[in-house]
């Protein structure tokens, strides 16, 4: 008896917490069990890929119901923070990874039982193994050069709605790890596999739904400036780290009241490219002019409330000694501190963004950024 009463008297916050609707309403706990194969991406990666790579995965999750404004914009999404476990199938060569990621889920198709959606995360990982010269020799593992990577997972799920509480699902996802080349090698890990999973949600996955009428917001221009720094090896594994310094501006215009298209020009100077001529004796004297690359770019900026993110294409004017394709990729995010409609300056931000040539990637970069 005295066992049942403790723990009932244990259990009494949570089932008080979980009767006030108003404050659990669309919150709930997800599971998956994940399962596929590395995509073996490059004939550079040399490592034998396992027959089978398992993963599994909890994620926090809200059904949001428009209690902000960017709610309803975008369609009432599901927000997430995840973790998962990752178990590639051959310990002794790629080890296994711990990730967190938040994470956004968007209705593609929904019915009154079944809803066809698409998920996107972007976090960090942890990979016990990795490329090593020594003292422990691991040069097989030429896809991962550091303990700690980035992690971004894309998934799309087929759910059936059992009650207000239970969904099931089915679906397929796309996992990639590595560290934006701050280290080499730097390959990266694709796990390209399928999934199936349950949600629970104690109070109910169905929160009443907040229409409000939204006037639209103003289709306005802005001038922006962004300036960010980033570091990587000049292709030596375990070498030092060079600088890179980074400055984009761009002209930007909001449609839609959620999406800003843009386009501009980027500007990155290398350290390591420097090094580089310098230790080799290239192009003496004109080590710095050739260490210096422009672009220019278009993109799109996905508005989610305090955030967005950002997709960018650029076309290179003018490149380095070192050169790689004539089109780049950055995909990222922006974090907004200020975001007002009138004003000198109407946006300012913290940024995170990956810049990649298809599936090399270049750099990873930390910025600041103003819009006015």
């Amino acid at each position: 008896m005295f066992r049942i009463l403790c723990f009932t008297s244990f259990l009494f916050p949570f089932l008080v917490a979980a009767q006030q609707k108003a404050d659990w309403q669309g919150i709930g706990i997800e599971a998956n069990i994940h399962g596929g194969r590395i995509y073996k991406h490059t004939e550079n990666f040399k490592a034998p890929v396992p027959d089978f790579s398992g993963a599994f995965e909890i994620n926090l999750i809200k059904q949001t119901y428009g209690k902000k404004e960017w709610e309803q914009r975008r369609n009432y999404p599901v927000v997430g923070l995840g973790f998962s476990y990752t178990d590639y199938g051959l310990d002794s060569v790629f080890g296994k990874c711990y990730s967190i990621y938040p994470n956004l889920e968007l209705p593609l198709v929904k019915g009154k039982q079944l809803e066809w959606t698409f998920r996107a995360g972007f976090g960090l990982a942890y990979t016990t193994r990795h490329y090593k010269r020594g003292p422990e020799w691991d040069t097989l593992n030429n896809a991962v050069g550091t303990h700690l990577n980035n992690y971004t997972l894309f998934a799309t799920d087929i759910r059936y709605r059992v009650n207000e509480h239970w969904d099931i699902q089915l679906g397929g996802s796309f996992s990639h790890i590595s560290n934006a080349s701050l280290r080499t090698p730097n390959l990266g890990i694709n796990l390209v596999g399928a999934h199936v999973g349950v949600r629970y949600f104690p109070a109910t996955s169905r929160p009443k739904k907040i229409v409000r009428k939204l006037d639209p917001l103003k289709n306005q221009w802005l001038a922006q400036i962004r300036l960010g720094i980033s570091a990587n090896e000049a292709n030596v594994p375990n070498g030092p780290l060079y600088p890179i310094y980074i400055v984009s501006a761009y002209a930007s215009r909001r449609y839609r009241s959620k999406n800003k298209m843009f386009a501009g020009v980027d500007y990155s100077y290398h350290e390591s490219i420097y090094a580089f001529l310098r230790n080799n004796e290239i192009e003496p004297g004109r080590e710095r002019s050739q260490s210096w690359k422009s672009t220019v770019f278009i993109g799109n900026e996905f508005l989610i409330g305090r955030f967005g993110v950002h997709l960018q294409l650029g076309y290179y004017l003018r490149e380095s000694y070192l050169r790689l394709e004539k089109f780049y990729q950055k995909i990222g995010c922006n974090i907004y501190l200020l975001q007002q409609e009138k004003g000198t300056f109407k946006e300012t931000f913290f940024s995170v963004h990956l810049k990649t040539h298809k599936t090399q990637a270049e750099f990873a970069e930390v910025g600041v950024g103003v819009g006015f």
